[in-house]
């Protein structure tokens, strides 16, 4: 099982990536766009995910993920229990999500520095 903590952990690792409270949820941006978002009581963990790639990635595990809410069905978004996840698959979340919202060029320097 997975906490908040290891969450801000990893996504604040991340360059350019911030923590911004936003109402009653933590969340992850890069510039003004959200690639993690953390349930008030920090049990789900909303994230960035191809649209089109849902239902398949629902549908494999329905135990850790789970449609948006209703009114962010739009965006490129699906959430899971973090008791659900280990801290690899948290890992893989986080910066496939992240890799989504940073220029292509980001991303290979980042790839790169792990090398």
């Amino acid at each position: 099982m997975v906490t908040a903590e290891d969450v801000r952990a990893i996504a604040l690792s991340l360059p350019r990536a911030y923590e911004a409270l936003v109402g009653d949820r933590v969340k992850f941006r890069v510039g003004r766009i959200v690639f993690l978002s953390l349930s008030p009581d920090e049990t789900v963990l909303g994230f960035g995910y191809p649209r089109e790639e849902r239902p398949a990635l629902i549908a494999s595990e329905p135990e850790k993920y789970f449609w948006p809410l209703p009114s962010d069905m739009r965006y490129q978004w699906v959430r899971c229990w973090l008791a659900a996840i280990d801290i690899d698959e948290l890992r893989k979340i986080i910066e496939e999500s992240w890799r989504m919202t940073v220029p292509k060029k980001v991303w290979a320097e980042y790839q790169a520095s792990r090398l």
